[in-house]
């Protein structure tokens, strides 16, 4: 705990701009959660390296990403918004850890067997061993609870796994985080596979709204989402392209399946489609316009990452002396 309140910790990749579904699926719901817990949101900017990234592009898309942490409406005054790199903790602990993790954890990784297909030609260590620089992110800084996907929650298990292990040898070094079960986030599909989640990295520029399209881009591709061969707006699983259009706009306009259902009877869809893609446009506006504020501001980013660097790299060093303590290693002499 800090201040007397449970940590939350999690944090996004600085790769690509994020999507309507990260927002939806979980950013939008981070900024309610400032009041209950002591949040610390990383710029998970070490994970991004087991892809290969244009380095200009990779900074620039970083520094987006914190922007669009404030935008979305967290504050970084409140918050802990900072870089994972800037804190050497994060490294340092991950090595640690690695001498903590059996081979056959990370074996039954089922992420690390999907992204291995999809990078088949760098294949790398880091890649096989993100897991534990996860669990490292997570217990550097004693988090009590972890906002968890279904994609994500076998990295919680290893975590509490390594966590675990570590205390039995050790004492109580560690807090055993626990899976964050609040408000749900929508889980947005893809508008031309709506099988597989809302993807910054899927290829086909269609199927992903970005947070930063403009309003004529948001409507042209929720004018070529994917439905199907009826023309009722109906939630059903058999429908799982106008499902996913009405999770949308029920995640935006609050209102129920039935409510939907109730206000475009009768209606194509084409009408629904121009609905969700003009109440998305309309509603990440003052996001966008909040975004372009904050890029001009560079002197207002800069000192709220310095100071939040500041404030993550305490907390995180605390732990880390911990840790070093119990396994043996010589004391720093500062």
């Amino acid at each position: 705990m800090l201040d007397g309140k449970k940590v939350l910790y999690s944090g996004m990749q600085a790769t690509g701009t994020l999507t309507l579904g990260n927002y939806l699926g979980a950013l939008k719901n981070w900024v309610e959660l400032t009041d209950e817990y002591e949040c610390i949101y990383g710029v998970m900017d070490l994970h991004s390296l087991t892809v290969r990234q244009v380095p200009a592009e990779f900074r620039k898309n970083a520094r987006a990403l914190y922007a669009l942490y404030v935008a979305a409406g967290l504050d970084p005054e409140k918050n802990c918004i900072y870089y994972q790199s800037h804190v050497s903790g994060h490294a340092e602990l991950g090595w640690i850890l690695d001498c903590f993790t059996y081979m056959g954890e990370l074996n039954r990784m089922t992420q690390f067997k999907d992204k291995a297909a999809k990078h088949a030609d760098n294949i790398n260590a880091g890649l096989y061993t993100y897991p534990v620089l996860m669990a490292a992110d997570i217990l550097l800084y004693q988090a009590d609870v972890v906002p968890v996907g279904v994609d994500q929650k076998q990295h919680l298990e290893i975590t509490r796994d390594i966590a675990e292990r570590f205390n039995n040898i050790y004492g109580d070094v560690f807090t055993i985080p626990e899976a964050y079960i609040g408000k749900k986030g929508a889980k947005i599909m893809s508008l031309q596979e709506p099988g597989k989640k809302m993807s910054k990295s899927d290829t086909n520029a269609n199927a992903t709204i970005l947070l930063l399209d403009d309003t004529d881009t948001i409507i042209r591709k929720f004018k070529r989402a994917v439905t199907d061969s009826e023309s009722e707006v109906r939630y059903a699983e058999e429908k799982p392209g106008i499902s996913n259009l009405m999770d949308i706009y029920s995640a935006v306009t609050g209102k129920t399946y039935e409510e939907i259902e109730k206000e475009f009877a009768g209606k194509g869809y084409g009408d629904f489609k121009l609905a969700v893609g003009e109440t998305v446009a309309d509603h990440l506006k003052p996001l966008q316009e909040r975004y372009e504020q904050l890029m001009k501001d560079k002197a207002y980013i800069e000192s709220m990452i310095k100071q939040n660097d500041e404030k993550a790299a305490y907390y995180a060093n605390k732990t880390l002396r911990k840790v070093q303590k119990k396994v043996g290693l010589t004391e720093r002499i500062r």
